[in-house]
């Protein structure tokens, strides 16, 4: 590791206006753990316009920031994507145009590196994409969980989608396997979320009524059998693990999760060939304003979660 010695104060302009502080930090310092750098937001080493901020903070045109001398990894010895996951990926595009991508992400796959991590999806798309220089990540998705994921081609685009997505203008829905039987056909959960951070660094959600961030999921049932259910659910916001706790919440956790989940179900589920959490972000809906039509884009169900159903007698 290299420590670069001064502090750097950059002054925000048009293009850049408009990102989180977090996601500014992770492409202006690549190479930083992420864990990293929320501890120095947490602790107010870095500083817009000589004030503290929260990771969420977005940046405005003219702010200051200012950026403490950080330990970077050294770059010669990068370490890269394997061949096959380069070909994995680039035969995972469900669309592009000039200012997006979207991609059926892989389970197993984190989003970006960092957290003992020395890549993730969007370090391998800048190696398959050097063409795309400003290419970003518009949302993420947990490192089990497969499907939909929009990439922005262009900091303008990137602003918008976020715009977007606070609005709760983007239409996401996930496909889910419910350990138990979900009687009613549908389910809206209402429940605030609260996220923590253990000393291990790893994040933890839980319904907290009080101090919890408000976060509503509806849950629709496609199929079912008297221990398992098919559901299609539809995140009305986009909290960390979100699906998973209001499922588990409610009495019917996600099948394969090993976090919230329930361990003796997932002991039989592995025994019928799941590896994996059964929790896939099936298709995604927006309209930019560039675009005359609406966006809809669909990532087919894994080969391996199809092959579950038939097993269990939901086909």
């Amino acid at each position: 590791m290299a420590a670069r010695a001064e502090v750097e104060l950059v002054r925000i302009d048009r293009p850049q206006a408009g990102q989180r502080i977090d996601n500014f930090l992770m492409s202006r310092v690549k190479g930083v753990p992420r864990s990293h750098l929320y501890r120095i937001l947490r602790r107010g080493e870095v500083r817009v316009n000589k004030g503290r901020v929260k990771p969420s903070y977005r940046l405005q045109y003219g702010d200051l920031v200012r950026i403490p001398p950080l330990r970077v990894p050294q770059a010669s010895t990068p370490v890269r994507p394997s061949q096959d996951r380069l070909r994995h990926l680039r035969s995972a595009m469900l669309y592009e145009d000039e200012r997006l991508i979207a991609l059926n992400k892989p389970s197993g796959m984190a989003v970006h590196g960092g957290s003992g991590l020395s890549w993730g999806l969007i370090e391998a798309m800048r190696i398959l994409r050097p063409d795309v220089p400003e290419l970003e990540l518009v949302h993420r998705l947990d490192r089990e969980t497969s499907g939909c994921l929009l990439l922005s081609k262009r900091r303008s685009a990137l602003r918008e989608l976020h715009r977007l997505i606070r609005d709760q203008d983007v239409e996401k829905r996930y496909l889910a396997l419910l350990v138990g039987r979900l009687e009613r056909r549908e389910l809206q959960v209402d429940l605030p979320l609260r996220k923590n951070l253990l000393r291990s660094g790893e994040r933890m959600v839980r319904v907290d009524p009080d101090t919890g961030r408000p976060a509503r999921t509806r849950f629709r049932t496609l199929r079912r059998t008297s221990d398992f259910t098919l559901v299609e659910a539809e995140l009305v916001t986009g909290r960390t693990h979100q699906i998973r706790v209001h499922a588990a919440h409610s009495g019917t956790p996600v099948a394969g999760d090993e976090k919230y989940g329930d361990a003796e179900a997932n002991r039989t589920l592995r025994g019928f060939g799941l590896k994996r959490l059964f929790l896939h972000a099936s298709t995604l809906t927006l309209s930019p304003s560039y675009m005359k039509q609406p966006l809809h884009v669909e990532a087919p169900l894994p080969q391996e979660l199809v092959a579950l159903i038939y097993t269990l007698g939901m086909e």
